[in-house]
C-alpha cells in the first residue's frame, strides 16, 4: 500500500513531470547532435561538454512552467513543441548548408517564403518523427498518470533556476578553458554549438542581433579611421601588364548557381565530360581562370556571393546583408562604372522581391532590374526558382542588345540549383553513378547549365557584342554540402573525404574573358572578395581610395590566400580547417603552425574590418576622391508595364507598384 501511495503522490507531482520532460528531452538532443550535427569532437573535453550543453538551458525553459500553478503541464508540453521545432529546423537546415539557422535567416525566410519548398521537403525525412517522440510522450502521460493536478510549488521553481545558471557557468568554464575568447573571437557557429548547446547558441544569437542593431545608431565618422589605414597598408597596386587593358569594354558578371571546380575536366565513365564548353574556356588564349578560387559566402548564399563581387566586403556571419542590411550605403560596381559613363542592369528569372533584392539593387545603384516580369515564366520552362537557364539567355538578348554602351550587367542563373533534379526532354545527359540521388542529378543540372551558356557566348557573338564585352563567370557557392560525403568519394575517387577535403571542395570557378586580351591559367589563391578591384583594375579604374578588402589577383603584391566566413583560410602552403593546421601538400596536420598563426592573424583582423563596416554603416561616413554618391530613392524597378528610370515619380500613370 506504501508503495502505491508513493506512486500516486509521484504522479501529482509537477516536479516529477518536469523532471521526466528535462530527462526526455536531454537524451533527445544528445542524439540528435550525434546523428545529425558534425561538431568536430577532437578530445574527451568536447564530449562531455556535449553532453552537459542541452541540460541548462532545459532546465531553464522548462523551468519557466513551474511558475504556471495549475497550468504547469501544458507550459512544459507547449515549451516542449517550441524547442523540437527549433532542433528540426536547425536539423533541416544543418542537412544542406552545414550550418545553424540565426535570427536573421529567419527573417530571410519571412522575405523568401513560397520559393523554397521543394529544397526543404528533400531535406525531411519520415523518420524525423523521432524529434517529437518526447512531446508525444509527455501528452500521453499528461493524459493518463499526470491526469491529476497538484499546485507547484513556486520555491521549486527559484532552486531549478539556480540548478540552471550553475550548470551554465560550469558549461562556459570548461568551454572557455577549452577555447579562450569563445563568445569575443569565434566566427564559426559549430565551434557555439559545440560548446554552448544548440538553444543556448540562440540566445547568444538573439543577444547578438539586438547588440548588432544598436552599433550604427552609435557610429559615428571616427570609426573609419582604423579601417582607411588599413586598407592603405594592404592595397595591391594594380599590374601594369594589365591595367587599363580593357577600358571601355562592356562588362558581364555571371553567376554560376552552385558550381563547384570539381566538375571542371571531369570526365562521366563513358568519356563524356560534364562541362565542355566550360573546359574549353580553361584553354581559351583570351580567358583568365582561377583553379585556386573559394567561395566566401555565409548563410546568404548566392546574396553573399553578389555582395562579395559588387562591394569588396565580406557577407554577415549571421543572417545576410541582402535583407539585415539594406538600409546602408554602399559603394558598389554599378555605382562606381556610373561615374566612368556606364549604365547597368540585372537579369534574374524570378521576382524582384526574392531575397530583398528590388530594395538591394537600388542602394548598389542599378538603373535597371529585368526580373521574372520580363519573360515568359511558363510552367514548362519554368522550376521552382524561376526561369529555366536557357530561355533565361535566350529571352534575354533583346533587353541586353538595348541598353545604351559601355554597359554592365549581372546574370544569375538558376537551373544548377539543388536538389538538381531536371525535367524530362531539359537533358539526354546521364545521371551520377552512387547512391546518392543528390550527387547524381549535379551532373545533369550541371552539363544543362553549361551548355546555356555556351548558347549564350554564341548569340553574344552573333549580336556583334562579343569583341567589347569582358564576361566574368564565377561559382557563386557550393552546391553539395558535407551531407552527401559518402556520394562525394567515390565521385572524387578517394577512401574518404577528409576536412582538407572538405575545404578543397569550396573551390569555385572564375573565368574572366576579356577578348583581345592574353590570359592563361591563373595558380594564385583568391575569393570572391579579390574580384572586383581585379575588374575595375583591368579597366583602368584604380581602387586605392575605396574601402575593401579584396586584393587585386593579378596583382604582383596580391596575397595569395583566402579566407571562409568562418575564419579558416586556404593558401599554397598550409590550411586552416576548424582551427587546426595543415599542410597544404600533403593535407596532413602541420608542423608549421606558426604560419597559420601569421595568416590566422590577419583573416581575423580583415572579418572584424569588414563586419565594422557593414554593421555600423561606415560607408555613410566615406566618400572616395572621384566617386559620385547615389541616391537609391531615385531608382525604381515598375516592370514592363512601367518606365524605369532614374528619378523616377509616382504621377506616371502607368506606373505599377513594386508588388505587381
Amino acid at each position: 500500500m506504501e508503495q502505491i501511495s508513493f506512486t500516486k503522490k509521484l504522479t501529482k507531482n509537477n516536479f516529477t513531470f518536469f523532471v521526466i520532460a528535462v530527462v526526455l528531452f536531454w537524451i533527445k538532443t544528445y542524439a540528435a547532435y550525434q546523428i545529425e550535427f558534425n561538431l568536430g569532437i577532437d578530445n574527451k573535453l568536447q564530449e562531455f561538454l556535449l553532453v552537459i550543453n542541452p541540460l541548462s538551458s532545459a532546465l531553464f525553459f522548462f523551468g519557466i512552467a513551474l511558475l504556471f500553478k495549475k497550468r504547469t503541464k501544458l507550459v512544459m508540453i507547449i515549451t516542449n513543441f517550441i524547442l523540437s521545432f527549433l532542433l528540426y529546423a536547425n536539423i533541416a537546415y544543418y542537412r544542406f548548408f552545414s550550418d545553424f539557422i540565426t535570427i536573421p535567416v529567419i527573417m530571410q525566410a519571412k522575405t523568401n517564403a513560397g520559393q523554397l519548398g521543394d529544397s526543404a521537403l528533400s531535406l525531411m525525412s519520415p523518420l524525423d518523427v523521432f524529434y517529437f517522440t518526447d512531446f508525444i510522450i509527455l501528452i500521453v502521460l499528461a493524459l493518463t498518470l499526470f491526469k491529476q493536478t497538484m499546485e507547484t510549488n513556486r520555491k521549486s521553481y527559484k532552486i531549478v533556476l539556480l540548478f540552471s545558471i550553475t550548470t551554465f557557468l560550469f558549461n562556459l568554464g570548461l568551454a572557455e578553458k577549452d577555447r579562450p575568447q569563445l563568445l569575443t573571437r569565434s566566427f564559426d557557429r559549430n565551434y557555439l554549438v559545440k560548446y554552448l548547446g544548440a538553444y543556448n547558441f540562440t540566445i547568444y544569437d538573439a543577444i547578438q542581433n539586438i547588440r548588432s542593431s544598436s552599433q550604427r545608431a552609435l557610429a559615428d565618422s571616427s570609426d573609419v579611421t582604423e579601417v582607411e589605414n588599413y586598407r592603405k597598408a594592404n592595397y595591391a597596386a594594380p599590374n601594369p601588364d594589365y591595367f587599363g587593358k580593357a577600358k571601355g569594354m562592356n562588362v558581364i558578371y555571371i553567376s554560376l548557381e552552385s558550381f563547384q571546380s570539381f566538375m571542371i575536366d571531369y570526365k562521366m565513365p563513358d568519356g563524356q565530360e560534364v562541362t565542355p564548353f566550360l573546359n574549353s574556356l580553361t584553354r581559351n588564349q583570351n580567358t583568365f581562370y582561377f583553379p585556386n578560387f573559394f567561395h566566401q559566402t555565409g548563410q546568404g548564399k548566392t546574396s553573399d556571393a553578389e555582395f562579395l563581387m559588387e562591394n569588396s566586403l565580406y557577407p554577415m556571419s549571421q543572417g545576410a546583408v541582402f535583407v539585415n542590411k539594406a538600409q546602408n550605403t554602399y559603394q558598389a560596381m554599378p555605382a562606381i562604372l556610373k561615374g566612368q559613363g556606364y549604365t547597368s542592369a540585372v537579369f534574374h528569372g524570378n521576382y524582384k522581391t526574392f531575397w530583398n533584392r528590388n530594395v538591394m539593387y537600388k542602394a548598389f545603384g542599378y538603373d535597371q532590374f529585368f526580373d521574372a516580369e520580363y519573360y515568359n515564366m511558363t510552367e514548362e520552362d519554368t522550376k521552382n526558382y524561376g526561369l529555366k537557364d536557357k530561355p533565361f539567355f535566350t529571352e534575354s538578348m533583346p533587353l541586353l542588345s538595348s541598353l545604351k554602351q559601355p554597359f554592365y550587367t549581372k546574370f544569375i542563373t538558376l537551373s544548377n540549383h539543388f536538389p538538381f533534379e531536371m525535367d524530362p526532354g531539359d537533358t539526354d545527359f546521364p545521371a551520377g553513378d552512387t547512391d546518392d540521388q543528390v550527387v547524381n542529378q549535379y551532373f545533369q543540372s550541371a552539363h544543362y547549365m553549361d551548355q546555356a551558356l555556351e548558347q549564350f557566348f554564341n548569340d553574344l557573338k552573333a549580336s556583334g557584342l562579343y569583341d567589347n564585352t569582358m564576361v566574368v563567370m564565377y561559382g557563386d557557392h557550393y552546391g553539395i554540402s558535407e551531407n552527401h560525403n559518402d556520394a562525394m568519394s567515390k565521385v572524387l575517387g578517394v577512401d574518404e573525404i577528409t576536412p582538407v577535403t572538405n575545404a578543397n571542395l569550396q573551390r569555385v570557378p572564375l573565368f574572366i574573358h576579356v577578348p583581345g586580351v592574353t590570359g592563361g591559367i591563373q595558380q594564385q589563391y583568391g575569393g570572391e572578395v579579390d574580384v572586383r578591384p581585379t575588374v575595375l583594375h583591368l579597366l583602368g579604374i584604380d581602387t586605392k581610395d575605396y574601402l575593401e578588402f579584396g586584393s587585386d589577383l593579378l596583382s604582383p603584391t596580391h596575397r595569395n590566400w583566402a579566407l571562409f566566413r568562418n575564419g579558416d583560410f586556404m593558401s599554397p602552403d598550409v590550411i586552416q580547417v576548424k582551427g587546426k593546421c595543415y599542410s597544404t601538400l600533403t593535407g596532413e596536420l602541420s608542423e608549421n603552425a606558426e604560419a597559420c598563426s601569421a595568416i590566422q592573424d590577419k583573416v581575423n583582423t580583415e572579418l572584424q574590418m569588414s563586419d565594422e563596416i557593414v554593421y555600423k554603416d561606415l560607408l555613410r561616413f566615406y566618400k572616395p576622391e572621384g566617386y559620385t554618391s547615389i541616391n537609391p530613392d531615385d531608382y525604381e524597378y515598375l516592370g514592363p508595364k512601367g518606365k524605369t528610370t532614374k528619378n523616377a515619380k509616382t504621377t506616371d500613370s502607368t506606373k505599377t507598384t513594386e508588388s505587381d
